[in-house]
């Protein structure tokens, strides 16, 4: 198997295994709070365990060798999930991963100010064309009974959050960010562990949050592993899928419509992304 092959496995992977992310905060009955501190403290501990098996006694060598932009980009991970997890609970499903798509706008704002990396024309272009994407659905929300104004706040922090992470990540090439994953998490789950009841479960909580949590953590570390095979912007495309495929799954199982201004502001998003990548992709294959 090619380096591209196992690479476009890896992330197609990772997108399936995210998108029931937002369709499990739906199912499950236990307030926000409380699906938070489950989201973070068991995706923590499959991540932290799967470390241990692989690395054994060397990753307290790992541990110790933490730098600087590790910590940061612990710190944005530990503010973007609940920022995500919030958002589904105050708003449209569709405009959360439609507002999330914009994340390569902050990576690119953040690779300018940090990294001291250019924008280019066509990313100028991008964050225009995203940006009135994104006031299309927040005017929807405004518009909307059903969808909230506060969620979409929280969708734009999780992508900038996010996205702002993925430059610390790229600051630090020579050391992946997997290690510090589940701390980031668990800062989470501390945080909002007061107001939370953890080991309170009805129904089918149980075993849904088993199985959320699992999909979440095999996803986080399969997004890290991707781009060591494939160009970043093929990655992009690729993960643009979750954008489109889960609004669709939480409209098929329990019914909720995004409205027509998620759906327009979606696809001024998503279009406009779709073609920013493809054509950094045709640029860099024809290098």
């Amino acid at each position: 198997m090619t380096d591209h092959s196992k690479g476009l496995i890896i992330t197609i992977l990772a997108v399936l295994f995210i998108i029931p992310d937002s369709l499990f905060i739906r199912l499950l009955s236990a307030d926000i709070y409380t699906i938070i501190v489950w989201r973070s403290f068991i995706s923590g501990f499959f991540i932290l365990l799967g470390l241990c098996i692989y690395h054994g006694l060397k990753i307290i060598h790992i541990y110790r060798n933490i730098g600087k932009n590790s910590i940061i980009f612990a710190c944005l991970l530990a503010l973007s999930g609940p920022l995500f997890a919030l958002s589904v609970s105050m708003t449209a499903v569709s405009n959360t991963v439609f507002i999330l798509a914009s994340m390569p706008i902050f990576s690119a704002i953040s690779s300018w100010i940090i990294l001291n990396e250019k924008i280019s024309k066509r990313m100028l272009w991008t964050i225009i064309f995203a940006l009135t994407g994104v006031l299309l659905i927040s005017y929807g929300s405004s518009q909307d009974q059903s969808t909230s104004i506060y969620g979409d706040l929280c969708a734009v922090g999780c992508a900038a959050s996010y996205g702002i992470a993925l430059t610390f990540a790229r600051k630090s090439k020579a050391k992946s960010m997997i290690p510090v994953t589940p701390f980031a998490l668990f800062m989470s789950g501390v945080v909002f562990l007061p107001w939370a009841s953890p080991f309170i479960f009805d129904g089918l909580d149980a075993q849904y949050a088993l199985f959320h949590n699992l999909l979440i953590a095999a996803s986080t570390c399969l997004l890290v592993l991707g781009p060591r095979y494939i160009p970043s912007a093929e990655v992009a495309l690729l993960i643009l899928g979750e954008s489109i495929l889960a609004p669709i799954l939480i409209w098929l199982v329990i019914g909720e419509y995004p409205g027509t201004w998620a759906l327009a502001g979606g696809f001024v998003v998503l279009m406009t992304l779709f073609i920013s990548n493809f054509i950094a992709l045709l640029h860099q294959k024809s290098k």
